[in-house]
């Protein structure tokens, strides 16, 4: 797998590059600000770009509008963004346009190397994955607007790990509970939702962007 990377602080970028090298993944170019993003992508067409949000010059959006410049040069790109802070309108902004190959992690998760290696590995192959706490932290401040505020407590668990990315099987191990749990629970988050069957939707991300787009 080869890496763009675009991540204006030095020390975090350059712990980036060894952190992926030790787990088998090359950086073709690293990065510190959003032109250089798009610029790399264009040279190298890496497998992936992991993107900071905030970026010079102001701080604010830069990462993410040079994560969907960069879309438009190599369309399909996957993109693993990775933020300070939980911030919904980013999230939405970006999985909105195209769900597939998309992440959005907070940076305290690159701790734990393994986790962030396979939320790495499970972009790229084209999954969607979102920061359970962006999840958590959507359903706090639903109160009142239906169907958000219908899912009983043990349903928004399950619907934080399905934002991660978690498979069924995952979610069971993770939560003490059967496989068959799973599904009733996932069978209740779809209902709630509206998210009848349908050959060309994908239910589960389907229902973690119910949340994101009522930012």
């Amino acid at each position: 797998m080869r890496v763009v990377i675009a991540e204006d602080s030095v020390l975090l970028r350059e712990g980036l590059v060894r952190l992926l090298g030790d787990g088998g993944i090359e950086t073709v170019a690293a990065v510190g600000d959003g032109p250089g993003l798009v610029e790399a992508v264009r040279a190298h067409r890496p497998d992936l770009a992991v993107v900071d949000v905030r970026m010079p010059p102001s701080h604010t959006d830069e990462g993410l509008r040079a994560a969907l410049e960069a879309r438009s040069v190599l369309p399909r790109l996957p993109v693993l963004v990775l933020s300070q802070y939980v911030e919904e309108r980013y999230a939405a902004e970006l999985i909105g346009r195209n769900a597939a190959a998309v992440g959005y992690l907070l940076k305290e998760r690159v701790a734990d190397v393994t986790e962030f290696l396979e939320t790495v590995r499970r972009v790229a192959d084209g999954g969607t994955v979102i920061d359970p706490e962006v999840v958590i932290q959507l359903l706090s401040r639903r109160g009142g607007h239906e169907p958000l505020d219908s899912l009983t407590a043990r349903e928004s668990e399950v619907l934080a790990l399905m934002a991660e990315g978690r498979s069924n099987n995952a979610i069971a191990v993770r939560l003490g509970i059967s496989d068959g749990a799973v599904e009733k629970h996932i069978s209740g988050i779809f209902g709630k939702l509206g998210l009848d069957p349908a050959p060309d939707d994908h239910r589960r991300v389907l229902a973690v962007l119910a949340y994101l787009r009522r930012v």
